[in-house]
């Protein structure tokens, strides 16, 4: 029996207590003026101090952390662009800025911002929709897609294909996911943001390459034949890929394979020349860097994020920048082939494709009840 979900262990948020003021009675009529002139005088400067805006705060302290909550993939790049914003801000505010990182499966991080107390200032996922979810639970407030620029779209990259040296199997399309004897590894759309975005790579294909739903359907479903496991996040299925040697075949983002190569990896890889946007979205956690008091550290560095010095950093790491600037400088121009990309939009948006392709009844689980039917 395939194994193809994992379920979730999820804490609960630990609530703040609240302590009242216990109020003092004075007895003495003879000191009650000067009593009450002292409270009157304790009151205004409480009042005061209560009054001054958290960012003023925060410029008086000289140690502030931010908590960062991504999707797995991009733990890499974060640890080379925080180092250089910790040391800019520290120039220009004097200040010491560090990070509390926290990295997993896109929807799953998602959950634990909502329902296990991860308190994050700053999110950074795979998809919108995990956003969405945290704007729903009451924590970011609505419009978040237009607080920075790109649609706050801050790191993008296309779906990939790596085989195993020699490609023994002549994976050289997306049809030929489909074949018998082929293994394909990719993560499980109910957990990972990168499990969507192939999903929708390959509908795309399908659709793209002339066929009707009803054909795109049989095509998708063919290739989910061929998925012996379904891991939670897009770093498990690459674990399962290269560690565990399980697949013929890895789906996954085209900067993971940059990165690997890098890092000293030849993978024999394949970019679809029709593929599709992986777009991530990045948001500030609006109830949290209130309570925080981060809300304009967590601005700084979110705005850094689309610097062309930070975006550089994208570029180098795998990601497909969001700048034009830098994505037309020559290195760069070189290392990514030009594909033919369909976005979210060309799909009605997240909210017609969540209701269509991953909702409890729509097509992936459609897909799911025939691929465990099959395999009885």
């Amino acid at each position: 029996m395939k194994r193809w979900q994992r379920q979730l262990s999820l804490g609960r948020l630990n609530l703040r207590t609240l302590t009242g003021f216990i109020p003092l009675f004075f007895v003495s009529l003879s000191l009650s003026l000067v009593f009450a002139a002292y409270a009157a005088s304790s009151s205004n400067t409480l009042g005061a101090s209560n009054s001054v805006p958290n960012g003023s705060l925060i410029a008086q302290q000289k140690n502030i952390e931010i908590n960062l909550v991504s999707f797995s993939v991009t733990k890499a790049v974060h640890e080379k662009i925080i180092p250089k914003f910790v040391e800019k801000w520290k120039k220009e505010r004097n200040q010491n800025v560090t990070f509390k990182e926290s990295y997993g499966a896109s929807a799953a991080q998602s959950l634990r911002v909502i329902e296990s107390g991860l308190e994050a200032d700053v999110v950074h996922l795979s998809l919108a929709p995990d956003v969405q979810k945290i704007v729903e639970a009451g924590l970011i407030q609505p419009g978040w897609e237009k607080e920075f620029p790109n649609n706050s779209i801050v790191s993008k990259s296309v779906a990939a294909i790596v085989t195993r040296n020699g490609n023994p199997k002549g994976i050289k399309t997306w049809t030929d996911l489909t074949k018998k004897g082929v293994t394909v590894i990719t993560p499980n759309p109910i957990t990972s943001g990168s499990a969507r975005w192939n999903f929708l790579a390959l509908w795309n294909a399908a659709i793209k390459g002339g066929a009707n739903e009803s054909k795109a359907l049989e095509f998708v479903t063919n290739i989910y034949k061929n998925v012996p496991l379904l891991p939670e996040s897009a770093r498990e299925a690459t674990d399962t890929f290269f560690k565990g040697r399980k697949g013929d075949a890895l789906l996954t983002y085209e900067n993971e394979v940059i990165l690997k190569t890098l890092n000293g990896e030849k993978l024999p890889y394949i970019v679809p020349d029709v593929n599709f946007s992986i777009d991530n979205p990045v948001a500030i956690v609006d109830k949290n860097v209130d309570k925080h008091g981060t809300r304009e550290v967590a601005q700084a560095f979110i705005q850094y994020l689309y610097s062309p010095e930070a975006q550089q950093i994208f570029a180098k790491t795998g990601y497909r920048s969001v700048v034009s600037g830098v994505a037309q400088q020559k290195e760069f121009v070189d290392k990514y082939p030009v594909v033919k990309v369909a976005t979210t939009n060309d799909y009605g948006g997240w909210g017609v494709i969540q209701n269509k392709f991953f909702s409890d009844d729509a097509i992936f689980a459609k897909i799911l009840r025939s691929v465990q039917t099959s395999a009885r």
